[in-house]
């Protein structure tokens, strides 16, 4: 992924005010991010651990989506849950349950879409294999990284598609 810019990051959000965009916290060290192992932009937001955020090009533009922990109890220390993204096992709370607004008037009625992700937005560091989750799987990919890679950005993708998705209320009758 190439560098980018506040400004350009700001712009992107789809699911989200302007208003929303400015406020929002950028990652920590934007420039020195490891931009070259990144194929998609995410992070957590260290003051509101409830929210993260993802920004992807997608058909040649910069796609921004604001991402919601949504409320629940604690989960087990002993489960081991997969990334849908990745598919990177990670025990405890390695993986989140992010939800995203949609976009349009659906997102403004409080429908939102969500997937079970890393908790820190690292996929493509996964992939890459330059983090480990907290404990390592006994189970070895055999895809290779260029594989990985290639089917963490189609499960994107696949995930984009369902906050643009606009749902005609008349076909699910």
């Amino acid at each position: 992924m190439e560098p980018l810019g506040e400004n350009d990051i700001r712009a992107s959000f789809v699911n989200c005010s302007k208003g929303e965009a400015r406020r929002l916290s950028l990652p920590r060290g934007l420039a020195e991010l490891p931009w070259a192992d990144l194929d998609f932009l995410g992070w957590r937001d260290p003051g509101a651990p409830d929210r993260g955020y993802i920004v992807a090009e997608r058909a040649g533009e910069l796609v921004g989506v604001t991402l919601r922990v949504p409320q629940g109890g604690p989960r087990s220390m002993t489960k081991t849950t997969m990334c849908s993204l990745c598919l990177t096992a990670h025990v405890a709370s390695g993986v989140s349950l992010l939800a995203a607004r949609k976009v349009g008037a659906a997102g403004r009625d409080g429908n939102t879409v969500g997937a079970y992700m890393c908790a820190d937005l690292a996929c493509t560091l996964y992939v890459r294999g330059k983090k480990k989750p907290l404990l390592a799987m006994r189970y070895k990919e055999t895809l290779s990284v260029e594989d990985r890679i290639t089917r963490t950005l189609v499960n994107l993708d696949e995930f984009l598609d369902k906050v643009f998705r606009v749902e005609d209320a008349a076909a699910r009758v």
